[in-house]
């Protein structure tokens, strides 16, 4: 992610549907997890999930290949170190909990920064990562956005198997906009729909993705996929 669009993220991330969704869900991975430990952010940008960690308990760390992410993590007082995804600045086994939010998609090599996952991870911790799904919808947003790729359940469950992490569960999200997802992704050439959205729209959202959670849709194809693994005892 590079600076104008971590600096997009930061200014937008309080507020915007999309990102108070994502803590959300990290907000109830937590709390299934229990006791809260040592967690790393991998891929941390601003540092918005890193907070959500530390507002529940866990020491923290951000870890992030732009400078400027780094900094703005450090200005707030979180923990933060400049690094690649596929070599962290981490001693082996000393967290109990690894995020990588959308981050496997932007790195050629993901089965090397998987591989880091498992490594820095203790045996019997957790892993919560988050992929664009479907090459379908494959469009401008994603080379804007500088990834690489979008997954498959398959390809992802498979990539998380191959760097030795058992898989707990894996689910989609963003279901019930699958389709306006399809249709739009193909007009917009940047990420000015999640920058300037209006605030109706942004409430109306948000509104739509809380009705999600409450239907059985998990399993269906979405514009997002969750997984949740373990690195084995």
């Amino acid at each position: 992610m590079d600076t104008i669009e971590i600096q997009r993220v930061v200014e937008i991330e309080d507020d915007n549907w999309w990102y108070r969704e994502r803590r959300e869900i990290i907000a109830r991975e937590l709390r299934r997890i229990g006791v809260p430990g040592r967690a790393v952010d991998i891929g941390a940008a601003g540092g918005g999930n890193t907070r959500v960690l530390l507002a529940h308990g866990w020491r923290a760390t951000a870890v992030d290949n732009a400078e400027t992410a780094v900094d703005l993590c450090l200005s707030q007082g979180i923990e933060a170190y400049h690094a690649d995804a596929r070599f962290l600045p981490l001693p082996d086994g000393g967290q109990d909990l690894a995020l990588a939010l959308n981050v496997l998609e932007h790195v050629e090599d993901d089965a090397a920064a998987t591989a880091e996952i498992t490594r820095v991870l203790r045996p019997g911790g957790t892993a919560l990562v988050s992929v664009p799904c479907d090459m379908r919808l494959w469009s401008t947003h994603d080379v804007a956005l500088g990834r690489v790729r979008r997954y498959t359940r398959q390809s992802l469950t498979d990539t998380l198997a191959d760097a030795g992490l058992a898989l707990d569960r894996v689910w989609s999200r963003n279901v019930l906009l699958r389709p306006l997802v399809r249709l739009r992704r193909h007009r917009i050439a940047h990420c000015e729909d999640m920058a300037h959205i209006h605030p109706a729209l942004n409430e109306g959202l948000s509104l739509l993705i809380a009705l999600e959670r409450r239907l059985p849709l998990k399993s269906w194809p979405g514009g997002t996929l969750f997984a949740r693994a373990h690195r084995p005892v």
